[in-house]
């Protein structure tokens, strides 16, 4: 059984910085692209970042570059989310999501697992 356990959320101000941890089970960590992406209220899911199966390779939304790193340590089975300069717009539920083999992607239809998610809010 596969399970995406997200940690790291909370309520912070305009400036501070977070960061994010999926722990993940059930599943081959190290063969699959990871990602975050968030849904604020009333909207769609939206891609945040992703990182390749061995972490040398992240994508991140334009809004998000230089303020969000993601990361993994395959040793853990875990990814990270560290985002720094938070602004309210930031303010989202975040979700971890498991790709498919070895494919880096910004769409969530690629992504086949999912964890319950972390509510971020930011405070102006």
């Amino acid at each position: 059984q596969v399970q995406l356990v997200e940690s790291g959320g909370g309520l912070v101000q305009a400036g501070a910085s977070l960061r994010l941890s999926c722990a993940a089970s059930g599943l081959s960590f190290s063969t699959k692209a990871m990602g975050w992406f968030r849904q604020g209220p009333g909207k769609e899911r939206e891609f945040v970042a992703a990182v390749s199966p061995r972490g040398l390779i992240t994508n991140l939304k334009d809004s998000v570059k230089g303020r969000f790193t993601i990361s993994r340590d395959n040793a853990k089975n875990t990814v990270f989310l560290q985002m720094d300069s938070l602004n309210p717009e930031d303010s989202a539920v975040y979700y971890c999501g498991a790709g498919r083999d070895g494919l880096l992607s910004k769409n969530k239809n690629d992504f086949s697992y999912w964890g319950q998610g972390t509510q971020v809010t930011v405070s102006s």
